[in-house]
Order: structure tokens, then C-alpha cells, then sequence
């Protein structure tokens, strides 16, 4: 994983910038003797920004820059002149990153939209300039406001893959090579346990130029919610999926078993999960013959949508497809 370019967890040290002082600077000109006060305003300092750009999906750009500085505000001048305010500091971050208080671990924001911004840390106003504290009894005030400090934290960035369908399953059941049918991606794909490392996306075409997203999450164990296999490093890409597409293999010895465990270890994890809608992909169909497949058919859980299929074959691949989308379409209308 060392070398991996899919960074979904990072810790940074974020500042903003202090707000500038305000000038207790004095009116002096030829002729007039007592101008009176015209200090300006501080600048505004820098904000901390997280900002989304839908060209990003990981957050290795900040794996080697843990450390963001926004600019302090430059202090006021006589003529009423305001300092300049503080470069923001903004952080690019791929779509579905969340930012918590590293301490606290309370949630700040999370970034959902391209271009959507999310302030981690407000940057000090600037002080207010001798100008604005002259009264009828005080004209010629002679101090003036210092500019609000600059905060500082640690937070934590956590991307959660945002995907229409996420492929849920036990290692080597087949994702990936889905994945690799009905998209153009190319994921790893060898006859052992957890080939998938880090999730993969798709786009999935269906039928007059519609199309879906599709994820492939690395392989859950029994435990995974405990930090088994994998662990929670991944169950938290299964979040931000509208469909989780469950795959067990034809080979299974007990489907229904294999099916209540995923659904155990998801519902551990995080009982939110069980809201969203469900479908069962019988993965590797080609390798069973029709007793054994009549045989499966028994074990089906209940209330689950379920497709035989078989990825190497092509068979039943487009009822598939057919079955995401109306259930993606139908899941979509149900949002507010």
C-alpha cells in the first residue's frame, strides 16, 4: 500500500491568517494644522478553504503537504487607506471529503459538489483605523483597534468515494471483473484474496446515452467492522453509494449464510447503511450447472432483488445493468 497513489486518509495542520491593525494615523497637510484622525482599516486575514474540483479523486496531493499557511492582513494607513486583506489559503479536495476536528472529531463539513467550499478556519477581521472612534467629545482618538488573531488546528480529511452503486462482497467474489465488463475501467483481477487494494470507479453505459457510476470496494471479511482484513478503511467508501450491489459467488456453500454475514458486518458498521436500497448478483454462474443453480435458488435470502449472472460469459449482464438503473431511477425520485 506503500506505493499506492489512492490516498483516501490524511492528517493536516492548518492556520489562517491574522487580521491587520488599524491605523491610529492623523490628517497632516499644509495649511491644516489639526486634520483630524483618518487611520484605515486591517486587512482581513486568510481563510483556510476546502474546495471541491470534481478533476480530483484522491487526496495524495496533500500526503507531502501537511502543513497549510493562509496569509496574514496587512495593517491600515492614513487616508482612510484599508490594508490588503489575506490570501486565502484553498485546498483542492476530490468529491465526497469530509474534514474533522483532529482532536475532537467532530465533523466540520464535507465537500459534495464541484466547487463547493467548506471555511475549516475563519481568518481575524481587521482592526478598525482611529477614524471610526471619533466622537463630539473625543476628536482626536489616538488608538485604534488591533486586528483579531490568527486559529490554528489539526484536522483530518477523509474521502468517501462517491458512486450510484457500490459492489459489496466477500475477496475474490468477482467485483473487479464486473467492474472490467461494464465499464472501461481496468482494475486488478487474479484468483486471490483482496486483489482490489483501493476502490475502483466506472461508468456504466445502459441504454440511450444513460449511464451510472460504479464502484468496486475492496473485499469485506467477517470482523471488517472491528478492523479485521481491510477494516474500516473501506467500509466507509459503502457510505456515499445510492445501490449496494451484493456478489456471492455460485461456488458459495451457503448463500444465504454469506449474504447475512455482509449484512451483519455492514450493520455494525453502521446501521444507516440497511436504509439504502439492496440487490444480490449470484456471481460465477458459468461454473455451476442447473442442479446446482435450481439448488442456490432455495437458499435465496428474502426480500432481496436477485440476477444470476456470470461475468466471464456475459450472461444475464444487461437484465443486470437494466435491474441498477430502474432501481438507481426509483431510488432517485425518492429524494427530496
Amino acid at each position: 500500500m506503500a506505493s499506492s497513489n489512492f490516498v483516501d486518509y490524511v492528517k493536516i495542520f492548518a492556520r489562517s491568517g491574522a487580521g491587520g491593525a488599524g491605523s491610529a494615523h492623523f490628517r497632516r497637510e499644509k495649511f491644516v494644522a489639526f486634520g483630524g484622525p483618518d487611520g484605515g482599516d486591517g486587512g482581513r486575514g486568510g481563510s483556510v478553504v476546502l474546495r471541491g474540483n470534481s478533476q480530483y479523486w484522491t487526496l495524495i496531493h496533500l500526503k507531502y503537504q501537511r502543513h497549510v499557511f493562509a496569509k496574514d492582513g496587512e495593517a491600515g494607513s492614513g487616508a482612510r487607506s484599508s490594508g490588503k486583506s489575506g490570501e486565502d489559503a484553498v485546498i483542492p479536495v476530490p468529491l465526497g471529503t469530509v474534514a474533522r476536528n483532529a482532536d475532537t472529531g467532530e465533523i466540520v463539513g464535507e465537500v459534495t459538489e464541484d466547487g463547493q467550499e467548506l471555511v475549516l478556519l475563519p481568518g481575524g477581521r481587521g482592526g478598525l483605523g482611529n477614524w471610526h472612534f471619533k466622537t463630539s467629545t473625543n476628536q482626536a482618538p489616538r488608538y485604534a483597534q488591533p486586528g483579531e488573531p490568527r486559529q490554528e488546528g489539526a484536522f483530518i480529511l477523509e474521502l468517501k468515494v462517491l458512486a450510484d452503486v457500490g459492489l459489496v462482497g466477500f475477496p475474490n467474489a468477482g467485483k473487479s471483473t464486473l467492474l472490467s465488463v461494464v465499464s472501461a475501467a481496468k482494475p486488478k483481477i487474479a484468483d486471490y484474496a483482496f486483489t482490489t487494494l483501493e476502490p475502483n470507479l466506472g461508468i456504466v453505459e445502459v441504454r440511450d446515452g444513460r449511464s451510472f457510476v460504479m464502484a468496486d470496494i475492496p473485499g469485506i471479511i467477517e470482523g471488517a467492522h472491528e478492523g479485521r482484513g481491510l477494516g474500516t478503511r473501506f467500509l466507509r467508501h459503502i457510505e456515499r453509494n445510492s445501490i449496494l450491489l451484493f456478489m456471492i459467488p455460485a461456488t458459495s456453500e451457503n448463500l444465504r449464510n454469506e449474504y447475512g454475514i455482509l449484512l451483519n458486518e455492514l450493520t455494525q458498521y453502521n446501521p444507516e447503511l440497511l436504509d439504502k436500497e439492496r440487490l444480490l448478483a449470484v456471481t460465477k454462474c458459468d461454473t455451476a450447472g442447473e442442479e446446482e443453480l435450481a439448488a442456490l435458488r432455495e437458499q435465496l435470502p428474502e426480500g432481496i432483488r436477485t440476477v444470476f449472472i456470470s461475468s466471464v460469459s456475459g450472461y444475464n449482464i444487461p437484465q443486470l445493468k437494466d435491474a441498477l438503473w430502474e432501481t438507481l431511477r426509483h431510488t432517485n425520485d425518492r429524494k427530496p
